[in-house]
């Protein structure tokens, strides 16, 4: 198992020391959303452009602790491409894989209860960050992105400046 954390954790090094889709779109017609973690000062700003119900093009900002910025770089580089409802699926599957240890502690998402994995969404290289849930109070780093993207697209589908 320690080559297997290993690997992730070269992983998650290599999209913070590298990340993806990194920079700015013009607003408009992109939309810009800001995600902040006060409990420890990472930010997040994700620049996102859907086009007929796909993301054509995200980039991200921010900045904060190795795993946030990792998590937002993997995110960028999964996302990237996909219609809203399967990224919709996928940020469902992630968050489940960050649930996992905040059901025990009652926390869920949000709502009192862990969210149901669905093995049928490949998580790829996310699944590097689920050693995150050994630590709770990092949950919220990785999944800050996450919720910010998730704002984003909930603003671009009510049609919000």
């Amino acid at each position: 198992m320690a080559g297997l954390e290993d690997l992730y954790r070269e992983i998650i090094l290599d999209h913070y020391r590298n990340p993806r889709n990194r920079g700015e779109l013009p607003v408009p017609p992109a939309r810009r959303v800001e995600g902040f973690n006060p409990l420890c000062g990472d930010e997040v700003v994700i620049y996102l452009d859907v086009e007929d119900g796909t993301i054509a093009d995200l980039r991200i900002a921010g900045q904060g602790c190795s795993i946030s910025q990792s998590s937002a770089s993997m995110m960028s580089a999964a996302v990237k491409g996909k219609t809203v409802a399967e990224v919709r699926e996928l940020t469902r599957a992630f968050k489940a894989m960050m649930s996992i240890h905040e059901a025990s502690l009652g926390e869920g998402d949000g709502e009192g209860e862990a969210l149901a994995p669905d093995p049928n969404v490949p998580l790829g290289d996310l699944e590097a960050l689920q050693g995150v849930v050994k630590f709770p109070v990092r949950i919220k780093c990785a999944t800050l992105s996450w919720n910010t993207l998730a704002q984003g697209l909930d603003e671009a589908e009510a049609g919000a400046g």
